[in-house]
């Protein structure tokens, strides 16, 4: 299969996520989730602000900001990603993330074949309120998968991040701070959207599409 080079632009916001083939898990142990946001950090961190994520058993969620130029890297990778030109750098880091993570699972789990269904996908968001509402459905998706009864329960997002409940550094404070306030007020918004369900009909749909 070709390898695809999405072109990403500085200072845009993307929805980037994938699924388990045939809609299988991805995660199935502790440890798995925990070496996938080390592999974020490793492969992907030095080209966007990772401003959301929500691993899932069976999926996982992330929102970014891509940044202007990349962060040398520091962690021992070869320089393959710096000699494509800054808009494919992303696309390319997120494929070595994905391959990295799949050979670590199948090695973990004696398994062989795909992991992911097909390679990630990396949606531009659309407009503000559709980056808004897309934050506070994916820290609301445990709680609407039935994992957990609040999302402060999932220890595998970064909403304890957004709520000032834990040092972890998968985060932009200065991007929570702008677009929704305190925490307090983060909180009572996610609140509301698990107990109405209700979003912006152009968002909707869009999420709608990511199940079909």
């Amino acid at each position: 299969m070709p390898r695809r080079t999405i072109p990403f632009l500085p200072d845009q916001y993307y929805h980037f996520y994938n699924r388990g083939n045939n809609r299988q898990a991805v995660f199935f142990e502790r440890e798995n989730y925990l070496y996938f946001l080390k592999g974020l950090k490793k492969y992907v961190r030095g080209h966007v602000d990772i401003l959301v994520y929500c691993l899932m058993p069976t999926h996982y969620h992330i929102v970014v900001r891509v940044r202007q130029t990349s962060e040398a890297p520091t962690n021992g990778m070869t320089s393959e990603v710096s000699k494509v030109p800054e808009s494919k750098a992303v696309s390319l880091a997120m494929q070595k993330f994905g391959i990295s993570y799949t050979k670590a699972i199948n090695k973990r789990f004696e398994r062989v074949g795909a992991l992911f269904q097909g390679q990630f996908q990396g949606k531009p968001v659309k407009n503000y309120e559709h980056l808004l509402n897309l934050c506070i459905y994916i820290h609301a998706n445990p709680v609407k998968d039935g994992l957990v009864a609040l999302p402060e329960e999932w220890e595998y997002s970064n909403y304890l991040e957004w709520m000032n409940l834990r040092e972890g550094t998968l985060v932009n404070r200065e991007f929570i701070q702008e677009n929704f306030g305190t925490p307090k007020e983060y909180r009572q918004l996610v609140m509301n959207y698990i107990k109405t369900r209700d979003l912006p009909d152009e968002v909707r749909r869009y999420l709608q599409e990511l199940e079909d």
